[in-house]
């Protein structure tokens, strides 16, 4: 019999405040792989710098969490940019995270697009292209980080990526797929116990029940819980505490 394994990730670097108050560094005590903001949506090098070194001290993998360059709004809006442009906007944000990271010895494993960029990638596949182009301009080696179901995972590997299909312990699913709109009642899983049932569910049982009641199958290699969500941190140890109690192996992207 196989062992079940998953990877647990979470959106960091994109708040000062987070940082300052020790958030991030308490969210990073339960999660495997860090996302960190570089530049598009939010980050600068000092936070950069900080959520690498926690990153670091955590034994966490660091990855880059590049977006449309949008800090005006936080990277939920989608800018209209030639190919050529979005892709030279992703190289430059992953270049200067991978520059702190090699000053500061630190290793950058892999990339996932943020908001409004990352489901871009899931609707239009030559903006999945342009991500993927991006990612290999500055390392091969990079994992890519898609939502599991979705076509783009297929983009990646056909331009020799590796990736990472991504699911998500604290937003609800709609019947085809998609997360559920974040302005709508439910939509997020902010109870710990909620979001580590539906962990267990997509990590054990390859499946997570959507707003309709439906089981929807669902084949992922990591988990994401949103630093922004209320209670992150309860919730990402509640959902590591669940998995463990359950067999289920965390290994970092």
């Amino acid at each position: 019999m196989s062992l079940l394994t998953i990877d647990i990730n979470a959106d960091m670097g994109e708040s000062c405040e987070r940082l300052a108050d020790g958030s991030d560094a308490e969210l990073m005590r339960y999660v495997t792989s860090a996302n960190i903001a570089c530049g598009g949506h939010a980050g600068d090098s000092s936070t950069m710098e900080q959520t690498l070194e926690i990153a670091k001290q955590n034994q966490v993998a660091a990855g880059a969490h590049p977006s449309y360059p949008d800090r005006p709004g936080f990277g939920r809006h989608v800018v209209n940019l030639a190919l050529d442009e979005l892709q030279a906007s992703i190289t430059d944000q992953l270049t200067v995270l991978q520059g702190i990271a090699a000053r500061l010895n630190s290793k950058i494993t892999h990339v996932k697009p943020h908001g409004a960029l990352y489901h871009s990638c899931n609707e239009d596949l030559e903006i999945a292209r342009a991500v993927a182009r991006a990612v290999l301009a500055v390392d091969a080696k990079l994992v890519l980080v898609g939502q599991a179901g979705f076509p783009c995972l297929g983009i990646y590997r056909q331009l020799g990526l590796r990736v990472a299909a991504e699911a998500f312990a604290d937003r609800k699913y709609e019947a085809d797929g998609r997360l559920c709109n974040r302005s709508l009642a439910g939509a997020l899983l902010d109870s710990p116990a909620d979001a580590a049932l539906q962990a267990i569910e997509i990590a054990a049982r390859k499946r997570v029940i959507t707003t309709s009641g439906a089981r929807l199958a669902i084949e992922a290699d990591t988990l994401c819980i949103h630093s922004d969500t209320r209670g992150a941190a309860e919730i990402a140890r509640d959902v590591r505490d669940r998995l463990i109690r359950s067999g289920v192996l965390l290994r970092a992207l």
